[in-house]
Parts: C-alpha cells; sequence; structure tokens
C-alpha cells in the first residue's frame, strides 16, 4: 500500500455492533480492513455499471454428451476471444464438465459472454464472479 490515509467515522451503537459481529464471523482482523473490503466491492460495483473494464471467472458445468453442444460452446468462446484470457475443462464424470473461463474485458463484453453461454440446452450452472482490472481501482 502507497500512502495511509486515517478518518473518523460516526456511526450508531447499533451499526457499529452489527458491524463489529459481522467482522468477527468472517475473520477480520480489524475494522480497517472490514471497511477496506466494502469501499473496493461499492468501485468493483460502479465499474461495473459504469460499463468499465472488469476481471473475472465464468464457472460452467454442462453435459458434453449434449448433442453439439460442445462445439456451440467453442464457437460462442471463439466469438469472445478478444475477452477470453484463458479455459480451463475439467472432466466431473462420464457426463459432465466443468469449465472455468478466465475473462477480461468491458463489462457489457464479460455479461454478454455469460449470458450466451449460461441459456445453451445442456449448461446445467454458470455463475461468475468479478473483480476489478483497472489500474490505480480498488
Amino acid at each position: 500500500m502507497s500512502e495511509l490515509y486515517r478518518f473518523g467515522v460516526s456511526l450508531e451503537k447499533t451499526l457499529i455492533e452489527a458491524f463489529d459481529r459481522h467482522i468477527e464471523t468472517q475473520c477480520y482482523k480489524s475494522r480497517s480492513e472490514a471497511i477496506r473490503d466494502l469501499i473496493r466491492e461499492e468501485l468493483i460495483r460502479k465499474e461495473w455499471t459504469e460499463g468499465g473494464t472488469v476481471a473475472g471467472a465464468i464457472v460452467m458445468t454442462y453435459d458434453h454428451h449434449k448433442r453439439e453442444l460442445v462445439n456451440l460452446l467453442l464457437d460462442i468462446q471463439h466469438d469472445f476471444q478478444e475477452t477470453i484470457i484463458s479455459t480451463q475443462h475439467v472432466h466431473l464424470d462420464h457426463h459432465h464438465c466443468l469449465e472455468i473461463i478466465a475473462v477480461k474485458g468491458s463489462s457489457s463484453s464479460v455479461e454478454k459472454l455469460a449470458t450466451t453461454l449460461k441459456v445453451q440446452v445442456g449448461v446445467k450452472h454458470l455463475s461468475l464472479s468479478i473483480s476489478s482490472a483497472a489500474e490505480g481501482t480498488a
């Protein structure tokens, strides 16, 4: 961390007590760490809603025996090659695969990729985890 700035915050007693319980259950070492995470989360959410550059992971499971699904998923990934950084393919069992797709790009492109993959027949589940990709942010 480059420089630290200290500031005071005034909160109602019930709010700080609830926050302290949250800090304890999440195993934070201090209020400062918990507040930093909350601020980072809000800044990432802002980047997402304002169309900023984000990085993240798409995690999806699918039935690889579903007719033409594997080829369709590969075609979709090729259509989004400017957004996809890498992929990892895991065989879960005889019928099911797990695909982890690392992404970086505009929030709209990342969301469009995730949605396009998710709606394909044979995709069992898909989740998208987003983080900041911009330097100097969060």
